[in-house]
């Protein structure tokens, strides 16, 4: 693929991740934005809660489905490896933005905290998951996460090299800091509607499910022993647990 294409391309997949992600936490926190998770086009109950289930689980399937190494090895029979990153990210990011797109809100009040010492506080903390989220990232390596590390190699006639396992900040206190994140940053909210609860408990299941028996399974296949370990000593998810 031609290097300064592919640049281009990352660069925009990049930008897509982005503007996705900065939505996404104004869409959970119900602010700032015009469409968002409890306001929008109301449909009867049984058809919102159909809707929603439907673009949260579109979204599994294609998240799940095309990080799976058999999906990768098919996939870039037809997309360079150099931009298979890139384009993972790009079509995640397009799933989001439907899902913010055609999601009912479902309004029904279940808590809601007037005081403002509250509020502020309960914010604070999801704020704290979503910068978890974005400092995870990081420390494992966000630009090869996101598809630019591999773009900018090739756009340099060179090989992006996998890197060693290396456990560092609060992948020595939980084995998934960046999923935990979203947890914190979906759950602790000062105003709870059957929408929010919904969008909550399916992507809780779908974060349990999907690293426990997906992502865990790839990283033992890739580390072995190393990674096996590493589930000995470090909880998956919840501090403090011995065993995830």
């Amino acid at each position: 693929m031609n290097r300064s294409l592919a640049v281009l391309y990352g660069g925009v997949s990049y930008t897509a991740f982005l503007g996705v992600f900065l939505y996404a936490i104004a869409f959970v926190a119900g602010v700032g934005v015009p469409k968002h998770i409890d306001n929008g086009a109301l449909a009867p109950w049984s058809t919102a809660l159909a809707i929603d289930i439907a673009l949260l689980g579109l979204f599994a399937v294609q998240h799940s489905g095309m990080a799976r190494p058999a999906f990768k090895r098919w996939w870039m029979r037809f997309v360079p490896s150099a931009i298979e990153r890139s384009t993972f990210v790009l079509v995640s990011s397009l799933v989001l933005a439907l899902l913010f797109w055609l999601w009912r809100p479902l309004p029904q009040t279940i808590w809601h905290v007037d005081a403002a010492l509250a509020r502020g506080g309960l914010w604070g903390i999801s704020l704290s998951g979503w910068l978890l989220v974005l400092t995870s990232s990081f420390t494992i390596n966000h630009f090869e996460l996101f598809g630019l590390r591999q773009v900018w190699w090739h756009a340099r006639g060179r090989t992006a090299k996998d890197e060693p396992f290396v456990i560092r900040a609060m992948y020595r206190i939980v084995r998934h800091p960046l999923m935990l994140g979203f947890l914190i940053a979906f759950w602790v909210t000062p105003d709870m509607t059957v929408g929010h609860l919904l969008f909550a408990a399916v992507v809780t299941g779908y974060i349990v499910v999907a690293v426990r028996f997906l992502e865990e399974r790839d990283l033992v296949a890739v580390h072995g022993d190393t990674y096996r370990d590493y589930q000995r000593r470090v909880p998956m998810l919840l501090p403090g647990r011995k065993r995830g």
